[in-house]
C-alpha cells in the first residue's frame, strides 16, 4: 500500500525514507534489497541483470575481438545518421525547459523542503560538480575541438582558411576562428548541462521532497504509480546503469589514451592498447582506494585537489600565450555561439552532416549515458537549494567555465596553428596526421616549461580519470542497491573493477570506435526516459508549496 506525502499530496511507497536513513525499505517485495553472496546488497532483478550482461558483454568482446570490432565500427555511424535528428531535437528540449523552470514560479521550491539548508559551500559544490561532470573531456577536447572545427569540419559551410597546400587563407580566418570556438562552445555550453540538471533536478526533487528512495526509478511515480516498484521501474535502472557504465567506459578510455600519449611525449613509454590497459588497471585500483574512502574522504577531497591544479594551469596557459587575443576570442566565440546557437541546433536539412553526425551526436549520446552519473551525483550534494538557484548554477555558470576553457586552450592552440603553420605542433597533430590524445602536449609544446606543464597535464587526466571511476561507481552502486547510500562495500569494487573491464575490452575491440559505439547505443533509449523525466518534474512541482 502506498501512503499520502504530506507536502504534495503525491503517494509515496510504504516505508520509504530519506536517503540519510541506509536502513530503509521500500515496502513492494520487488524493489526491497537482499544480501546475497559474497556480501552484495542485490536489488532483484536490477543487480542481476545488469551486472550479468556486463559480465557477458566482457567476455564475448575478450573472446571474439575480430567480431566485436567489426560490429562496433559498423553501429557508431549507423545510429548517428539514423537518429541525429532525435538527439539533436530531444537536447532542445532539455535547454528550453530548463529556461522555463529558471523564470517559473517553481523556480522558488527548496529541494529538501523549506527549512534545508545546503551541505556544502559553492566551492565545494561546484568543485565536485566539474571533476565529476566534464573533466576528462576538457582534457583530451580542450584543445583538439576547437582547431578541428576551425580547420576541417567546417560547421554550418564555414569555409577552413587552411589551404591545401597548408597556406592560410587570410580572408577566412576571421569567421573561421569564431566558428571554431562557437562549435565547440555548442557541445560544451547550456545542452549538455541541461541533460544533467533535468536528472540532478528530478533525482532531487523526488528524494529530498518526496521522500522516495535516490534511484532513475523514483522519477517516474508521478507518471507510472505503483508500477514504477515492479518491471517497468526494473526496466529504467536497468537501462540507467548500462548508459552509465558504457558512458564512464567511454571516458576511462580517452582518458587511458591521453595519459600514454602524455608518457610517450614526455618519458617514451611506448603508445600502444597493452600500455592503457596497465594504465586503466592501476587507475582503476587508484579508484578503488578513493570508492573505499567514500563521498567526503574520497571524491571531495580529490575534486578540490585537481581544480586548484586545473586552475593554475589554466591561469598559466593564459598568461603564457597571448592573453589577450585569448580574452577577444573568448568574447568572439560568445557572441558567435549566441548567434549560431540556433542554426547549430538545427536537426534537420543540415549539409555539415559531418558535424552533426560525427560530433553533436555522439556528444549528445555521451552527456545522456552520464546524465544518470552525474545527475545522481549532482543531486546528492545539492540539497537545500532552491530550484532555481540549482539551475543556473548547474545549467549557465558551469558553461561559462567551460567556455573560458575552450578560447584559453582552443585559443591558444588556433593562434598556434595561424601564426606558424609549418611549424606547429598542433597542426600537425589535429590537421595533418589527426592525433587527438596528443592535441594537449602538442598545444603546451609551444609554450614555456611544456615538460613540468606536460606532466601537470598528466595528473589531471589520471586524477580526473579516478574521480570519475570512483563517482561513478557509487552512483551505479545506489541505483543497484535500490537507492541506498552505503551499500556493502564488496558490491562498491565489483562496479568499480568492471567499470575498468569495460573499458578495457572495448578498446581492445575496436578503441575509441567502439567506446563511442557503445555509448550511442546505451544514450539513445536513455534520451526517451529523459524526455518523460521533463513531464515527471512537471508533475512533481506542481503541487509543491512555494
Amino acid at each position: 500500500m502506498a501512503e499520502q506525502d504530506n507536502n504534495q499530496g503525491i503517494p509515496v511507497p510504504e516505508g520509504a525514507a530519506d536517503i540519510i536513513d541506509t536502513d530503509y525499505t521500500i515496502g513492494q517485495d520487488n524493489v526491497e534489497g537482499s544480501v546475497g553472496p559474497f556480501g552484495f546488497d542485490v536489488h532483484n532483478p536490477v543487480f542481476l541483470v545488469s551486472g550479468l550482461s556486463i559480465v557477458a558483454f566482457v567476455f564475448y568482446a575478450l573472446a571474439l575481438p575480430e567480431q566485436a570490432s567489426t560490429f562496433f565500427g559498423w553501429l557508431r555511424p549507423a545510429l548517428t545518421s539514423t537518429f541525429d535528428w532525435f538527439f539533436l531535437g530531444a537536447a532542445n528540449i532539455f535547454v528550453l525547459f530548463c529556461l522555463f523552470l529558471i523564470v517559473s514560479p517553481w523556480g522558488a521550491v527548496r529541494l529538501g523542503g523549506k527549512e534545508a539548508t545546503p551541505d556544502y559551500t559553492y566551492i565545494g559544490w561546484f568543485a565536485m560538480l566539474f571533476a565529476a561532470g566534464m573533466g576528462i573531456g576538457l582534457m583530451f577536447f580542450g584543445v583538439l575541438e576547437p582547431v578541428y572545427h576551425m580547420a576541417i569540419s567546417e560547421p554550418l559551410g564555414v569555409p577552413s582558411p587552411i589551404a591545401e597546400d597548408g597556406s592560410i587563407i587570410a580572408e577566412n580566418v576571421d569567421a573561421a576562428k569564431k566558428m571554431g570556438l562557437a562549435a565547440t562552445i555548442y557541445h560544451w555550453g547550456l545542452h549538455p548541462w541541461a541533460i544533467y540538471a533535468i536528472v540532478a533536478l528530478a533525482l532531487a526533487l523526488f528524494t529530498f521532497n518526496k521522500g522516495l528512495p535516490l534511484t532513475i526509478r523514483s522519477a517516474f511515480y508521478p507518471i507510472f504509480g505503483e508500477k514504477t516498484w515492479g518491471w517497468v521501474g526494473h526496466v529504467i535502472d536497468t537501462l540507467a546503469v548500462f548508459a552509465t557504465l558504457f558512458g564512464l567506459a567511454t571516458s576511462l578510455g580517452f582518458g587511458a589514451q591521453q595519459a600514454n600519449a602524455g608518457l610517450e611525449h614526455i618519458f617514451g613509454i611506448p603508445n600502444s592498447i597493452s600500455v592503457q590497459v596497465v594504465l586503466i588497471t592501476v587507475i582503476t585500483g587508484i579508484a578503488l582506494v578513493s570508492v573505499l574512502r567514500g563521498l567526503d574522504g574520497g571524491v571531495k577531497v580529490l575534486s578540490e585537489i585537481n581544480m586548484g591544479i586545473a586552475a593554475l594551469l589554466l591561469v598559466f596557459v593564459l598568461l603564457a600565450g597571448p592573453t589577450m587575443t585569448i580574452f577577444a576570442d573568448f568574447f568572439a566565440g560568445l557572441g558567435a555561439y549566441a548567434v549560431d546557437i540556433l542554426p547549430l541546433s538545427n536537426p534537420f536539412g543540415r549539409e555539415d552532416t559531418g558535424y552533426m553526425q560525427g560530433w553533436t551526436a555522439f556528444y549528445w549520446a555521451w552527456w545522456i549515458s552520464w546524465s544518470p552519473f552525474v545527475g545522481m551525483f549532482i543531486a546528492r550534494v545539492s540539497r537545500g537549494r532552491t530550484v532555481r538557484e540549482f539551475v543556473i548554477c548547474v545549467l549557465i555558470i558551469p558553461s561559462l567555465v567551460c567556455v573560458l576553457w575552450m578560447a584559453v586552450f582552443g585559443g591558444v592552440a588556433i593562434d598556434q596553428v595561424l601564426t606558424d603553420p609549418a611549424n606547429s605542433a598542433v597542426k600537425a597533430q589535429v590537421i595533418d596526421s589527426y592525433n587527438p590524445p596528443l592535441s594537449l602536449f602538442a598545444m603546451l609544446e609551444g609554450l614555456p616549461l611544456a615538460s613540468i606543464t606536460s606532466f601537470i597535464g598528466i595528473v589531471l587526466v589520471i586524477v580526473f580519470f579516478v574521480t570519475s571511476s570512483d563517482s561513478g561507481s557509487l552512483v551505479i552502486d545506489t541505483i543497484t542497491a535500490g537507492g541506498k547510500v552505503d551499500a556493502p562495500l564488496p558490491q562498491r569494487v565489483f562496479w568499480c573493477t568492471f567499470e575498468g573491464a569495460v573499458a578495457i575490452v572495448l578498446l581492445i575491440g575496436g578503441g575509441l570506435g567502439a567506446l563511442q559505439a557503445m555509448v550511442i547505443s546505451t544514450g539513445l533509449p536513455f534520451t526517451v526516459v529523459l524526455l518523460l523525466m521533463c513531464w515527471a518534474i512537471f508533475k512533481g512541482l506542481q503541487g509543491e508549496a512555494r
